[in-house]
């Protein structure tokens, strides 16, 4: 029997104040016009981490924007209350001084800003809905918070994803992040191909703006190199992405060292798979998380995952290549 894990991930909403062109969101659909709020409950929530007596890493986030749930700021007290370290990701436009206050004071120990460009054209073609002068402007309200506060934490780090649009801003965001107190930049590949053979039709598109999109080892050049020379003398971490025949050989351990659970309940095996409809192993908000982490389709897929013949939704996917 697989050991319950001491890193979970929640997915606290399923929705989105964005339309973001490589995230499956609006594609999916929940919590669109005319329906429910796609929103775990926070008594969920709360059940769901207390059956995880080990847990000691919570990321508190998934597919939606998580500060769009009214009780965000609940969920991170309760977990860091329990002595668990908590991060989040979000694209900080649903945010206020207010918020940026609950940042600080609800034992938020990590914040990771999804800010692909430096520019506001590039990053507003990327982040649909949004404005790159609002994410400025939230920014400054966190670190005057954490100034006036008196407060190291939540730690703010810029992650980017990197793609042949936005390959030339890559610098300038390093300089962006020195300007505005940040000391780590993390860019990442595209998550996944959207390749498997059972992908819903829904998901097409995403495959198509992935393949006009993904970069190879070729492409980076320069934009790589200069962000590095960058980042080495403004003395930011800086983290770039392996690319494809740079990687390490296949393989991946997030099935055994983590569990994801989307906003409705539905155990995926990592964050990469991102929505329940393309793979889950069961509901462990009404069938318990022992009962699921442990059943017989989690194990088989474990075996599988080990094998040298992956389950098919893994063979797209960038962390499993090596190349995230």
């Amino acid at each position: 029997m697989t050991p319950l894990p001491r890193f979970v991930q929640i997915e606290p909403v399923g929705q989105c104040n964005l339309a973001c062109r490589m995230c499956p969101v609006v594609m999916r659909g929940d919590g669109g016009p005319g329906k429910r709020p796609a929103f775990m409950a926070y008594e969920v929530f709360c059940r769901l981490l207390d059956q995880f007596p080990d847990v000691s890493e919570l990321h508190l986030q998934g597919l939606g924007e998580p500060m769009l749930h009214p009780r965000f700021f609940d969920m991170v007290a309760y977990a860091a209350g329990r002595g668990i370290e908590v991060s989040t990701n979000t694209n900080l436009t649903a945010f206020s001084d207010r918020r940026a206050d609950q940042c600080v004071q609800s034992g938020l120990r990590r914040m990771h800003v999804s800010l692909d460009a430096a520019e506001p054209e590039a990053y507003e073609y990327i982040r649909v809905g949004s404005r790159f002068s609002r994410v400025l402007r939230n920014l400054q309200r966190l670190r005057e918070a954490k100034l006036r506060l008196q407060s190291s934490n939540p730690e703010v780090r810029l992650v980017a994803v990197a793609m042949r649009r936005n390959l030339e801003q890559i610098p300038a965001l390093v300089q962006l992040a020195h300007d505005n107190g940040i000391r780590h930049v993390s860019v990442q590949h595209l998550c996944h191909d959207f390749s498997e053979g059972s992908l819903p039709e829904c998901y097409a598109p995403m495959r198509e703006f992935i393949d006009s999109e993904m970069l190879s080892a070729q492409d980076v050049g320069e934009a790589f190199a200069q962000a590095r020379r960058l980042a080495q003398a403004l003395e930011v971490d800086l983290r770039l992405p392996r690319l494809q025949g740079e990687g390490r050989k296949p393989g991946c351990d997030w099935p055994w060292r983590g569990s994801y659970i989307a906003y409705s309940g539905e155990a995926m095996p990592c964050c990469m798979v991102a929505t329940p409809d393309r793979i889950n192993f069961g509901n462990m908000a009404t069938q318990g998380v022992a009962e699921i982490w442990s059943s017989e389709r989690y194990e088989a897929f474990r075996t599988a995952l080990a094998s040298e013949s992956p389950p098919d939704i893994c063979r797209g996917c960038s962390l499993y290549r090596g190349t995230f």
